[in-house]
């Protein structure tokens, strides 16, 4: 079952985010911080579980801000550990269970193996997939719908591209980055059928060296639009892109100003907002196994970034109008 929030369920949230800057500190590997002015119960307790750094300008960042703003808002007790190795999820996620935190936030699709194998020893712990794609009596998932995102994508890409090639670059290959590389193609070839798209998978979301290795031999394939998820390697594909004379696309963060010849737009995830709802859900008792799922309607947490100056007036009415259509069902990607 997938659960599709309300704009007025997200509104509050919403509108303390854009009032409120979070300021990022140096930070050791493992940090707890407890509330000392929100008022509220310090005994409920957030843990967030990171895969990069949380000063990565990007997916790990936006974890990190969602359980501050969740700590804000909420008076929660928080931790977080960054940089977690795919053989070092169990014991992290272990650890965080026998210290009886309430919930813990698993940022990204690559630890729900280690999710399915620890929450059921732990009932009174639920089990946040962000980008996950599973869910259970103490599990949850909460997943941005990337096809719509990189639809629109693909669409301005297909209009940019001389080549017809298109190439998306992701760190790791599990649901929620093929949805969007699924997304990317569909899009370009609503816009022209002969569109190719080709995807790599670095193995790495924070090796710079990696990301632009894989950039380069892109670019020598013919490739002259580049979709790329990276964390702290994502600006080593935009900035490659921008010596080389081809576009790309930036992600979860807008990252126009990283690459401002290159970046055509970005697919923007205000996930820090998601998880400080989904937070408030647990803490008031209404959290279910499900699959939290958010759209495009919810246009302060999924949008586009930015434009860059190449794309044209016509170009972003257009994908503008297709987005709207998205809102209004009158156009289901699938």
């Amino acid at each position: 079952m997938s659960i599709n929030f309300s704009r007025r369920q997200f509104i509050w949230y919403s509108s303390t985010v854009f009032g409120t800057t979070l300021l990022l500190k140096a930070c050791s590997n493992n940090q707890t911080s407890t509330p000392t002015d929100a008022g509220g119960e310090a005994n409920f307790k957030i843990a967030l579980v990171l895969p990069g750094a949380i000063t990565d300008r990007a997916w790990n960042q936006s974890g990190y801000e969602g359980i501050q703003l969740a700590k804000q808002e909420l008076g929660a007790e928080t931790a977080f550990v960054e940089k977690v190795s795919q053989v070092d999820q169990t014991e992290i996620l272990t650890d965080f269970a026998r210290k009886k935190y309430n919930v813990v936030f698993s940022h990204g699709g690559q630890f729900d193996a280690a999710i399915e194998q620890v929450a059921p020893q732990f009932p009174n712990t639920f089990f946040i997939a962000v980008n996950g794609a599973i869910q259970g009596k103490n599990i949850a998932a909460l997943r941005i719908d990337h096809l719509q995102a990189s639809y629109l994508c693909g669409i301005i890409a297909a209009s940019m591209t001389k080549s017809n090639k298109l190439a998306y670059i992701a760190g790791q290959a599990f649901a929620a980055t093929q949805e969007e590389l699924k997304g990317l193609e569909l899009g370009a070839k609503s816009v022209n059928p002969n569109i190719k798209v080709t995807s790599t998978f670095t193995g790495d979301w924070n090796d710079a060296a990696k990301a632009k290795e894989a950039t380069l031999a892109l670019i020598s394939a013919g490739n002259d639009v580049i979709f790329q998820w990276l964390d702290n390697a994502s600006p080593a594909v935009l900035q490659t892109a921008s010596e080389k004379g081809i576009y790309a696309f930036g992600n979860t963060k807008d990252q126009l100003e990283l690459a401002p010849k290159a970046v055509l737009t970005s697919a923007v995830k205000r996930m820090e907002l998601a998880i400080a709802y989904i937070a408030k859900l647990a803490k008031n008792k209404q959290l279910k196994g499900d699959i939290y799922k958010i759209g495009l309607e919810q246009s302060h947490i999924l949008s586009l970034g930015k434009f860059g100056n190449m794309v044209s007036a016509d170009i972003q009415k257009k994908v503008l109008n297709v987005k709207q259509e998205i809102v209004d069902k009158k156009i289901t990607i699938n």
